[in-house]
């Protein structure tokens, strides 16, 4: 026993002299609660086509809407780019042609899924993102079972206010993607974003084309 505190001591002791993290005790009781409202970009990577979508995002869990405004990229040719205003409480999206303004009416097959921890969530890993003096401390938390082999879901948040920072989902083990959230600020500017534009009266309920090519 004696020895065990010995170790314990002289690893603790290292850390310290090193600049390294101290060693932690138990885990978390439970996840920490996510901000129900922000605005930000956020950074989808696609791992079946290894394509990036970079965008604005307005959140809003309170009203389960989300608004996502497509930046643009000069180096895609024939790339067109989009709003897309997710309703779910009326389980529908708006599709808005950000150059022409067509839009086109879709709806929604899946329920709304919030960015935050789920209650069941297990606990992964706390640890500070970047180098020396970057102090952004995270946790990480997965959907992991006994009995799955693999996560679906693994998603870091902030542990000062719970800021999501990135999640990775698998769906049915074919889709996987990776969203990174950054710039994030509190709260809604302009509710008016999640309003679809009036040429959304006459919309068409065919999905328009991603490219023009």
């Amino acid at each position: 026993m004696l020895h065990r505190l010995l170790l314990v001591f002289l690893a603790a002791a290292g850390a310290s002299v090193l600049g390294l993290p101290p060693l932690r005790g138990s885990p978390p009781a439970g996840p920490c609660a996510a901000p129900l409202q922000w605005e930000g970009r956020w950074v989808v990577y696609d791992h079946g086509t290894g394509r990036n979508s970079r965008a604005a995002v307005s959140y809003d869990s309170l009203n389960q809407r989300i608004r996502v405004l497509q930046q643009h990229k000069k180096h895609t040719p024939c790339q067109r780019f989009f709003e897309y205003i997710y309703l779910y409480k009326s389980m529908v999206m708006f599709q808005i042609d950000q150059k022409t303004k067509d839009c086109s009416k879709i709806s929604l097959t899946e329920v709304w899924d919030p960015f935050n921890i789920p209650d069941n969530s297990t606990f992964e890993d706390q640890y500070f993102i970047g180098g020396p003096g970057d102090n952004v401390e995270v946790q990480e938390w997965s959907d992991r079972k006994p009995a799955r082999q693999h996560e679906t879901w693994v998603g870091v948040y902030t542990l000062k206010d719970c800021y999501p920072v990135q999640e990775t989902y698998t769906k049915n083990s074919t889709v996987t993607t990776s969203t990174r959230f950054i710039n994030l600020q509190l709260g809604i500017s302009d509710p008016n974003v999640f309003s679809p534009p009036p040429t959304c009266q006459s919309a068409r309920l065919q999905r328009m084309a991603e490219s023009e090519c």
